[in-house]
């Protein structure tokens, strides 16, 4: 990765390109800094921690739990682009469109914008109404603190996906991506520091020398982990057969249709927590807070990840949240395979091709003999994204080792520095065919 790092800043296109990344990734960082009007900083640096927010949090670089203008950073456009995928399923307009090619794409594009402004507006007004009646907002819920908050929120959530857009066209990488990266990064350097301090600092030498172990062990195993998921795939094999088009022979052509280990990403990942954290957000925002005693309260508290794998003063029980988590990671984990693989028309194609799979016959036992392994790899991928998930909630639980990353965030990380890494690369190689051409 050095090395191609290094090659790359000698091209004078490529090295421009990441600058401007670089360049805009500053003015994130620097976004996060500005705080949203109306609302007091005294009562969120109480009201809000890092317990309740979790991943959300993260997600936003801790631009959320600072009420600064970025505090939904990308996160509507994500779900933008979620809704954008179901609805693309649902209703045939947008299928056809879909398969447009590059001018579908472009309208597809256009209407996850206007999701995005929507459902930034309605989240900002959600937050406005629940700081007012929490008693949040300097000077009161007033008209004019709700609009203030209302558009700073917005226009900080709009200005992020135009830069995102920005970074894809004239930087590296995708800069949706980009973004989320440089926002989990950003929060790693205090949750290092506060691993240090709780369990290096200070200590007997080889208490600390062991906990360092621990700690660097743990967090290259997850690593390496993470890699397999994103690396492996299983490939089956696809033959196509001799036929005849005009005076030529075509066809005899052997391939294979990859299958990823983990087809879903970390969307199961995030979708899950998203779902689980929801409820704590609302319920914080109607004065309802995770705790221990009448039943709404604990359902938070049993929703709440901080307090999963405790085993001391009858925490415990409060783990079956825990398998609710792990329910909801395999079934998001079919349910987004389901939209972006489809046997069926994977099957019709082949057939069309005069393709087919070495033993299996065209058609019906196509699509189900594709749906087999498919199901098998999803719940392969899917039992690894819950170790890696439960890798950081399992020292939470157990040695109080509360960090607000974790194996999802290290999926999210490793996942965005492959995919830039591997457009720098293809940028390279584009650069040096031309080059040789020009020749």
């Amino acid at each position: 990765m050095i090395k191609t790092l290094r090659n790359a800043f000698k091209v004078k296109d490529i090295r421009n390109k990441i600058l401007y990344t670089l360049m805009a990734l500053v003015i994130v960082r620097l976004g996060t800094l500005l705080p949203a009007p109306a609302i007091s900083k005294d009562y969120t640096s109480i009201f809000f921690n890092s317990e309740v927010l979790g991943f959300f949090n993260t997600l936003t670089g801790g631009s959320f739990k600072q009420m600064s203008i970025f505090a939904l950073s990308i996160t509507p456009y994500i779900s933008a682009s979620i809704i954008m995928q179901l609805l693309t399923i649902a209703i045939p307009k947008l299928e056809e469109m879909q398969k447009e090619g590059e001018d579908g794409r472009k309208k597809i594009e256009e209407l996850s914008r206007y999701i995005t402004i929507g459902l930034a507006v309605v989240e900002s007004l959600a937050f406005a109404i629940g700081f007012g009646n929490s008693g949040a907002l300097d000077g009161g819920p007033t008209f004019t603190n709700i609009m203030l908050i209302v558009a700073s929120f917005t226009a900080g959530s709009a200005f992020l996906m135009w830069l995102g857009e920005q970074i894809t066209q004239k930087g590296v990488g995708n800069g949706i991506s980009i973004i989320l990266l440089v926002n989990i990064v950003s929060t790693m350097p205090s949750d290092f520091i506060a691993l240090f301090n709780q369990f290096v600092y200070n200590k007997p030498v080889l208490k600390a020398i062991l906990a360092s172990i621990i700690i660097l062990v743990v967090i290259v195993l997850t690593i390496v982990l993470v890699l397999f998921l994103q690396d492996s795939e299983r490939k089956i094999p696809v033959q196509y057969a001799k036929k005849v088009q005009g005076r030529r022979m075509v066809g005899g052509q052997s391939s294979h249709i990859p299958l990823k280990v983990n087809t879903a990403g970390v969307m199961p990942v995030i979708f899950a927590s998203s779902l689980m954290q929801f409820p704590i957000v609302l319920g914080s925002f109607f004065g309802v807070f995770p705790a221990r005693e009448r039943f709404l309260p604990k359902v938070l508290y049993m929703l709440n990840q901080g307090n999963w794998l405790k085993f001391g003063d009858g925490e415990f029980k409060y783990s079956l949240g825990l398998l609710i988590y792990i329910a909801l990671i395999i079934f998001f984990a079919y349910f987004y395979t389901s939209i972006t693989f489809n046997p069926i028309e994977v099957a019709n194609n082949m057939k069309k091709q005069g393709g087919f799979i070495p033993g299996i016959r065209p058609g019906k036992p196509t699509t189900e003999y594709l749906t087999k392994v498919l199901n098998y790899i999803i719940l392969i991928g899917a039992i690894g994204l819950i170790i890696v998930s439960i890798i950081p909630i399992f020292f939470a639980g157990v040695f109080n080792a509360s960090v607000s990353f974790g194996g999802t965030s290290i999926i999210i990380i490793v996942g965005v520095i492959i995919e830039t890494m591997k457009q720098i690369e293809s940028q390279m190689l584009v650069r040096h065919y031309k080059g040789f051409l020009n020749d």
